[in-house]
Order: structure tokens, then sequence, then C-alpha cells
């Protein structure tokens, strides 16, 4: 789960928003928004100058070679928007692009949601400062809600910047492995193919489905077997890790949703996560010859942590078997899912979890 959080700031940095500030309470949020998405932007130079210029080092013109055929496979093959988006890059000069914060009650797996003119609501905030980020998580800790800070990588404007030069390649995960430049460009470019308004769970696993299909492709198109088999290796880990913390949250669940009086459930639930650290370690012994790529997951984890990845993962199957039920014809599949966005939310669901049908 290198990347299993939330990568998407949605599209708050819009000019057009500005004029909804005086009424809606939230001023100071609207323009550091405002202010980091453009202060990126103007960052960004189109990658053919970077590759062209003398001075970019080897590794980093490569990646952003390389990144171009992902973009171009991605309009050809995932019938993915053709557009500005990352065809520019910018060094941010940090480590993330973003940093999120979400939120979740202390016997619940139900997300604290924010909701914003035009834009509906969304299951974390978003900031372009750790410390306004770090600031607003101790508030709703002081509040009694379980809080996850953590910065992201890249995040989407949905397409409604691509008239400013679309959301560029950002040092932040542009030269990271392969097979993760691939699922963050097919994730995000997915999330400007189709977007359901208040329905963080349907879009971030819509865009996962793609990522995870996308890459499968990308691998065959590549026919590099190092390359594959480094990434059956990690996805293998992969699965093994989501199979665990499933099986946590749905004992969560279970417990958060009974009838036993709050003190018996905050007992049950330290036990739950003891025992779920201790199955860590011994999957991590077993299996992963001690690796701790999880680690820092497994010391944050709470109710946000699961809840947020359960939005990110919990309705993949789904997609998955729609796009199989569609001919695993991409742009049927897309088609699909972008009626599907405009269905009220528990219509949308129904249809969504009969897609196997």
């Amino acid at each position: 789960m290198s990347r299993g959080v939330p990568r998407t700031l949605r599209a708050l940095a819009l000019a057009a928003l500005l004029p909804w500030l005086g009424g809606c309470g939230t001023v100071g949020y609207y323009a550091q928004s405002l202010h980091g998405h453009f202060s990126l932007l103007a960052s960004a130079r189109p990658v053919q100058d970077w590759v062209r210029d003398a001075t970019t080092p080897p590794e980093l013109r490569a990646r952003l070679q390389l990144s171009q055929a992902m973009r171009e496979f991605a309009v050809a093959e995932l019938k993915l928007p053709d557009n500005a988006s990352y065809r520019r890059y910018a060094d941010l000069q940090r480590d993330a692009a973003v940093w999120n914060v979400v939120a979740a009650p202390e016997l619940s797996l139900q997300l604290k949601t924010w909701c914003f003119p035009v834009l509906g609501c969304v299951g974390y905030r978003g900031y372009f400062s750790r410390d306004d980020a770090r600031a607003l998580g101790d508030e709703l800790k002081g509040e009694g809600w379980e809080v996850l800070v953590y910065g992201v990588p890249a995040y989407s404007t949905l397409g409604w910047s691509n008239w400013l030069g679309g959301d560029p390649l950002l040092n932040t995960f542009a030269l990271g492995p392969e097979t993760e430049l691939a699922r963050l460009l097919f994730h995000e470019l997915a999330h400007q193919e189709a977007y359901a308004d208040d329905d963080t769970a349907f879009n971030e696993s819509y865009a996962t489905a793609v990522e995870r299909l996308g890459l499968e492709r990308w691998l065959q198109h590549r026919g590099d077997a190092a390359l594959r088999a480094e990434h059956e290796r990690i996805e293998a880990r992969r699965v093994q890790f989501r199979a665990l913390t499933r099986g946590l949250r749905a004992k969560l669940d279970a417990l958060y949703r009974g009838d036993a009086p709050a003190e018996d459930k905050r007992a049950q639930k330290a036990a739950l996560m003891a025992e779920f650290r201790r199955d860590y370690e011994a999957l991590k012994a077993r299996e992963w010859g001690g690796d701790g790529a999880y680690d820092g997951w497994v010391g944050r984890a709470n109710n946000a942590a699961l809840a947020v990845q359960g939005a990110y993962g919990d309705l993949v199957p789904d997609f998955i078997r729609l796009f199989e039920r569609e001919g695993r014809d991409w742009a049927r599949f897309h088609a699909e899912v972008r009626r599907l966005a405009k269905l009220p939310k528990a219509e949308r669901r129904k249809v969504l979890e009969g897609a196997g049908g």
C-alpha cells in the first residue's frame, strides 16, 4: 500500500470560485489552495524543454521521456483524456505536492466530509503547507476525532486547469519505480474521465481500477520480464497487506455497529488493533523477509487510515467486473462509469454492485 492514501486535492484552485468566497466561511482555505496551485503551475515547464536542456540529469531526462510514452499509451490504449495534463514537469523542491487531512470518529469507520461550492463533498482536506495540515489535524484531535495527516505526491484538478497548462508531472513522483509512475498517471487521468459529486469511494475505486487494469496492459506492452517479475513481487505483498487490513476493517465495523457499551467497544477495539499489529509482524517475518515497507502505515493505523483505505479499494472489484461486462472495451467502460456518476448515489451503487450479473 505504498500509495494507498488519497493523492487528489480536488479542483479548489479555480479562479471561477473567487466570487463565492465572501459568504462561504473558508476564505483562508480557498486562498491557500489558489496560491499553492498557481505557484505549482508557474514552476512547470514543457517536458520537451527539460529533455533538451543540457543541465537536466540523465536519470530525469530518461524518466520524463518514459512518462510521455505512458501518456500517449494512456490515450491510445486506455482511452484516457488527450489533453495538456502531464506534459509539463515541475521540481517543487519538497517531498509532497500537498498534505491531506482525514478524520473519523473514535468508534466508526465513517470519514468526516468537507463540502465546497460547485465541487460537492469529499472525505479529506488538502493543504499546500504541511504546518497548516498539522494545525487542522491537531484541532480535530482536540474535538475527539481520530486523524491522519500525510503527504501525497500528486493531485488532480479533474481537467479543469487544462486551459492553464494542465496538471504537471512533479518531482514528488516522477523518479519513483516505473510501475508506480504508470499507476499514478493512469489513476489521475481517470479522475478527469468521470467524477461523481459527494462519492469519494466511487471516484477513488474507479480510478484505482483503471490504474490496476491499465498497469497490466502497460506491462504487456513493455514486454520486460524483469519489470513484470518485480511488479508481481510487489503486488503479491500489496495483496497480502490489503487482505490483512480488510479483515481488520470488517471486525471493527462489526464491533462499531454492535450494541455493546462504548467502554466495552473501546476495550475490544484496542485488542483488535493489537492483534492486527501482531499479525502484521508475523506476515512480515514469514513472507517478506522482514521487509518493513508498511511499518509507517501500521504505526499510524487508526479509524481514519482504515476508512480512507476502504474508499480506495472497496468498490474496485465491482469496477473490474463492470470492465469485463463491457467487453474489456475501454471507451464503453468509461462511458458507463460517466453514466453511473450522474445517477443518485444509492442507485449508482446498486447498479455497480450488480455489474457481475
